[in-house]
């Protein structure tokens, strides 16, 4: 669903172009190998708090962009036609950081609020960390992971 992340002057990277692959993802390594960086910049594009301090020395702006594949109804769709937003094949999404900790966010290259991105990325993305099972405790998500269980599409 993630297909591609392109980072740009986000602390310690000036370009990073990471596409993925269908099937799982996997980021390991050692202590201080920037695990953490990419997790921080992909949660940029997904409308995390953008803070200061993440825009690369010397640079006036960071972007990231973050561009997914969802499948055919998709409840990621169904926000972009209730935003009046266009659908396109791929879901793009991109945030710019300027040094003095300012931002804008686009969908498919039209500016958007933060909070748009943040409820997109609650229909696309869950990042799990150690100890971390946040949306499987969430009573209201449960109906929908037992209709995508049971192959229910939209009733």
């Amino acid at each position: 669903m993630l297909a591609s992340l392109a980072i740009r002057d986000v602390v310690l990277i000036e370009r990073l172009d990471l596409p993925f692959g269908p099937g799982l993802s996997v980021l390991t390594g050692e202590t201080g190998a920037g695990k953490s960086i990419l997790l921080d910049s992909l949660g940029l594009a997904l409308g995390m708090r953008a803070e200061q301090g993440l825009v690369r020395a010397g640079q006036k702006q960071a972007s990231v962009t973050a561009v997914f594949q969802p499948p055919e109804r998709h409840p990621v769709f169904a926000l972009l036609v209730e935003q009046g937003l266009e659908i396109e094949d791929d879901l793009v999404l991109r945030r710019v950081v300027q040094a003095d900790g300012k931002s804008r966010a686009f969908v498919n290259d039209q500016p958007v609020g933060v909070a748009l991105l943040r409820r997109l990325a609650a229909t696309l993305v869950e990042v799990q960390g150690q100890n971390d099972q946040v949306g499987l405790a969430d009573p209201a998500s449960h109906p929908a992971l037992l209709d995508a269980f049971g192959g229910l599409g939209g009733l």
